[in-house]
């Protein structure tokens, strides 16, 4: 080096008030000259050097976000957010080719015969997918997911929004393949928001693995009642089936907004992860 940096400007870029163009200089010449770095480093304390190098290291372990929650943050959702919602285990390609195939099996028998397998089967879709994003023993995510600064609640919302959202474009697309029936290949659409506000409402007091199963058990026994009962149309995929469908996720969604509160009282989550729940708090 022909020149090195002053040791007044060292001193002013180590406490931080070297000033421009100085500063652009000076940054310029630490990045080529090792003497001039060993002389910085007189000027500020180890600890601080220490600190530095934790944050550096830190900073090189952290795990790359992957190509879902980079898109959620350029998207403007919060880091820990996309985070929660990158861990959804129904975003996984494994769910997600599982739906698919139900969904293709469904359109096959609609261009066969008719559309009641995919109207029957698309409503039970995403309440499957709530139990999987928030069920000890189905999420590997679980622990993790109790114990994050996060109300539960909001947790919940979030990951079933997540399952709403992948679910319901896949059985759009798989309606759409059923031309032939106009708008009644969408029946399925009221009583999946129905199941799933219901099945949610629920979780509060049952949990989030028996409520969708008794949902889904009821829907079911609803389905195949009608079927065997009425010549026509099943009931719940008539005029008067889609509004009862409206009116439940209507009142399940009030119930659900009401008992809000009853997600983070440990009730749901089980005994087992409530101290879990407590002490997190406490070190937030």
């Amino acid at each position: 080096m022909s020149w090195h940096a002053d040791d007044g400007d060292l001193r002013e870029y180590a406490d931080g008030v070297l000033a421009a163009p100085r500063l652009w200089s000076v940054e310029t010449h630490l990045a080529a000259c090792a003497d001039c770095r060993t002389a910085l480093s007189v000027h500020v304390p180890p600890a601080e050097i220490s600190a530095g190098w934790a944050r550096l290291d830190a900073e090189l372990d952290a795990p790359r976000p992957g190509f879902a929650e980079s898109l959620l943050i350029r998207a403007g959702i919060a880091d820990h957010t996309a985070r929660l919602l990158a861990a959804t285990p129904v975003l996984r390609r494994s769910w997600l080719g599982a739906v698919a195939l139900t969904l293709l099996l469904a359109v096959g028998v609609g261009l066969a015969a008719s559309p009641l397998m995919l109207l029957a089967t698309a409503p039970l879709l995403p309440l499957a997918g709530v139990a999987l994003s928030f069920g000890p023993g189905l999420d590997p995510t679980y622990e993790m997911a109790v114990v994050a600064p996060m109300h539960t609640f909001r947790l919940l919302m979030v990951r079933t929004v997540a399952v709403l959202s992948t679910t319901t474009v896949l059985s759009v697309l798989a309606s759409l393949a059923l031309p032939s029936f106009g708008l009644a290949a969408l029946g399925w659409l009221l009583p999946a928001l129905a199941l799933t506000t219901t099945g949610v409402a629920l979780t509060a007091r049952l949990g989030p693995v028996l409520a969708p199963a008794l949902v889904g058990a009821g829907w079911t026994a609803l389905v195949v009642l009608s079927r065997l009962l009425a010549s026509g149309t099943p009931l719940p995929f008539t005029a008067e089936g889609q509004g009862a469908a409206a009116a439940v996720a209507a009142v399940a969604t009030v119930l659900l907004v009401a008992a809000r509160d009853r997600f983070d009282s440990g009730r749901p989550l089980g005994p087992s992860f409530r101290s879990l729940r407590f002490a997190a708090r406490r070190l937030s």
